[in-house]
């Protein structure tokens, strides 16, 4: 990133912004697709390590490629406190110490309250929520010695609502009490701990929700004129910004916070 401070005839002077994640290494829970994947991609730009758990293979080779050996890879879905208690032992194996968090990994799954059941409700909530709490208890030892930082991934629905998606906001919503909690817990060791909440970002994941509609193109142009700043989708690499700045230096007194990077769809009148 750099700024320009003033022009010459002949050049422009800069200064480089130093965020200070250079060797930082930074657990992403699914770390190589979507908003993880370019948190992933943002961080090598920065000279930092991602640690991308995810199982998917093809688009992780390529951000190890990318990084040119500087990342690690560790293929796994987070079901279990057994597999949070692998990535992160993994991980300090081949790094030794854990300088940040991002807890990014969940699904949309559509789990609601009239159509739903208790079962799917249980397993949904699990899935979007449990790893949040697993990979920052095990990570925290290591944050504890770096004063590192954690960054929640949520979403606007735990403050809107979306309708016949119980368990998936269920989870979101457990995630900003949980930035909260662990913000003021985690204070003596001077660890920072923050949300964001995306509303609409254009992922794979989101691409293919959109093609399930007999008009795609229709259903994506209704959904652009809802977003009030450009009328346009939130990029998987404006998220990835906002992730990294709070992971650096450069956010030192932030911490509790829930930073919205959504176009102003959330808070702003749509009609605009």
């Amino acid at each position: 990133m750099r700024l320009f401070l003033l022009k010459t005839k002949t050049a422009y002077l800069t200064l480089k912004m130093n965020l200070n994640l250079q060797d930082k290494v930074i657990l992403i829970s699914g770390g190589a697709k979507g908003i993880g994947g370019a948190i992933s991609r943002g961080l090598i730009e920065e000279g930092a390590i991602p640690v991308m758990i995810d199982p998917s293979e093809k688009e992780a080779l390529e951000i190890f490629e990318l990084s040119k050996g500087k990342a690690l890879h560790i293929p796994i879905r987070l079901f279990s406190e057994d597999d949070a208690r692998l990535a992160i032992q993994k991980t300090v194996e081949v790094f030794g110490r854990i300088d940040g968090l991002v807890n990014n990994a969940g699904a949309n799954d559509g789990v609601g309250l009239e159509h739903g059941t208790p079962e799917a409700f249980v397993h949904s909530v699990g899935k979007n929520l449990f790893h949040y709490y697993y990979l920052a208890h095990f990570a925290l030892p290591f944050l504890k010695k770096s004063k590192g930082s954690i960054v929640n991934i949520s979403s606007k629905t735990a403050v809107t609502g979306q309708g016949n998606t119980s368990g998936y906001i269920a989870a979101k919503g457990a995630q900003l009490a949980l930035t909260r909690e662990w913000a003021v817990e985690l204070l003596p060791y001077q660890i920072r701990v923050n949300a964001i909440l995306p509303a609409e970002v254009f992922t794979p994941m989101y691409e293919n929700w959109i093609q399930s509609f007999p008009n795609p193109d229709e259903k994506l142009a209704e959904i652009n004129a809802r977003i009030p700043l450009g009328n346009r989708m939130t990029t998987p690499e404006e998220i990835a910004s906002m992730a990294i700045f709070l992971l650096s230096d450069k956010a030192s007194h932030i911490t509790g916070q829930q930073l919205y990077v959504d176009g102003g769809y959330t808070h702003l009148d749509r009609a605009l």
